[in-house]
């Protein structure tokens, strides 16, 4: 080899080395800050912890400047779950709106049915109808779907989407989300570790005034010898700043940050906007109690200092892998359960994971300049650790 090629190759080896090491990097995360958190998380400290849980997410950033309808600026995206990976097995679940300004499609057949038979997808608000078309399409794509009366192809879906609103950094109305985006969520997703903040659909997503998005979590409970994980995903996008508490300090009333910069419209005041929570167990828990779950989720939401407000859709959904196959139409199965009461510790995992993947979120925010200027300030580490200190609440690892 000579050295000229040696000299060619320099910048490229370079960079596969940047890459390699980011890759080795993980994002720095709540409990990394020294922010105290109750409950033992997964290995992860992710959704992904329920074996068989993946999560993959499509993030579109293009563009800057002044809106321009239809062609920008971006800042969206698709994030896809999905319960069982690539094997089709509806799982039990059960789904709870907390307060219903927001959307979850096919949530009245889950009620009806209490199965779950496809991915769960969060997207924006005026996406939604692409992203459920598209994974009807991919449904049939990928042969995931038990076809009706033994015929090859014939088959129905009522896909689960949600959606929360980025219109203020996004152009929503230029509808950029395309099915071959919610097709790229589903193909790509994994299990392990879940990139944080804006990217997938929370990419253009604001939680209590500071950068938001998607966040995950997971806990670890012991019931009568045996262990169970739930984990949790969330894509925040609603609460005011001067309400946001983390561990139990009232970082939204004390932070000295500046101002969100908007110059479209106004910055939104009050408990506005929306959060989408999905909640997995591989505990054998039955439809009703898996709604028993979802309507938990307002306690950690409460902790991080969210109330529901008028203009907040919160919708929250949770399901379980456990029973596999119990959606059989032609056998009956047996199911296995466990009692009303041992649900408690079910009942804090939910709480203690929600509150802490909304925290992630944040944490994981990047400021984020959009549509026409406007700026998303991402909420500053050194500070937040700062005031963890004041009020004796930093937990260092």
């Amino acid at each position: 080899m000579t050295i000229f090629s040696v000299k060619k190759l320099i910048p490229q080896i370079l960079f596969l080395f940047i890459i390699s090491f980011a890759i080795a990097q993980q994002e720095e995360r709540a409990r990394d800050l020294g922010i105290p958190f109750e409950g033992e998380p997964g290995k992860f400290n992710a959704i992904t912890d329920v074996p068989g849980v993946e999560v993959g997410l499509t993030t579109i950033i293009e563009g800057e400047g002044a809106l321009r309808t239809g062609k920008g600026p971006v800042r969206t995206g698709v994030t896809a779950i999905l319960p069982r990976g690539k094997t089709y097995d509806p799982v039990f679940a059960g789904w709870y709106s907390f307060n219903g300004n927001g959307e979850m499609t096919g949530t009245t057949w889950v009620e009806e049915s209490g199965f779950l038979e496809g991915p769960v997808m969060i997207t924006n608000t005026h996406s939604v109808g692409t992203v459920r078309d598209a994974v009807i399409e991919w449904q049939f794509q990928n042969k995931f779907f038990q076809p009706l009366n033994g015929t090859k192809d014939v088959f129905w879906a009522l896909p689960v989407v949600a959606e929360t609103y980025d219109g203020i950094l996004n152009d929503i109305n230029g509808f950029h989300v395309k099915k071959e985006h919610a097709f790229q969520a589903l193909d790509s997703a994994k299990t392990g570790f879940i990139k944080e903040g804006g990217v997938g659909g929370g990419t253009g997503m604001i939680a209590h005034g500071f950068k938001g998005g998607t966040g995950t979590s997971s806990r670890i409970i012991e019931i009568d010898g045996n262990k169970y994980t739930v984990g949790v995903l969330v894509q925040a996008n609603y609460g005011s700043r001067r309400d946001l508490t983390i561990g139990g300090v009232p970082v939204g009333s004390e932070i000295d940050v500046p101002q969100n910069k908007v110059k479209l419209g106004s910055e939104p005041e009050g408990d506005t906007g929306s959060i989408i929570v999905i909640v997995a167990t591989d505990a054998p828990l039955m439809p009703h109690q898996l709604k028993r779950l979802a309507r938990r989720v307002p306690v950690g939401i409460a902790k991080v200092g969210g109330y529901g407000g008028n203009g907040s859709g919160d919708i929250f959904l949770a399901f379980s892998t456990a029973n596999e196959d119990a959606s059989n139409r032609s056998e009956n199965q047996s199911i296995n359960t466990i009692p009303n009461d041992w649900m408690n510790p079910f009942f804090k995992a939910t709480a203690h994971a929600t509150e802490e993947a909304i925290i992630n979120a944040i944490i994981a925010g990047e400021t984020m300049e959009g549509i026409n200027g406007n700026i998303i300030y991402e909420l500053p580490h050194d500070k937040l650790i700062e005031l963890l200190k004041k009020y004796n609440r930093y937990s260092p690892k």
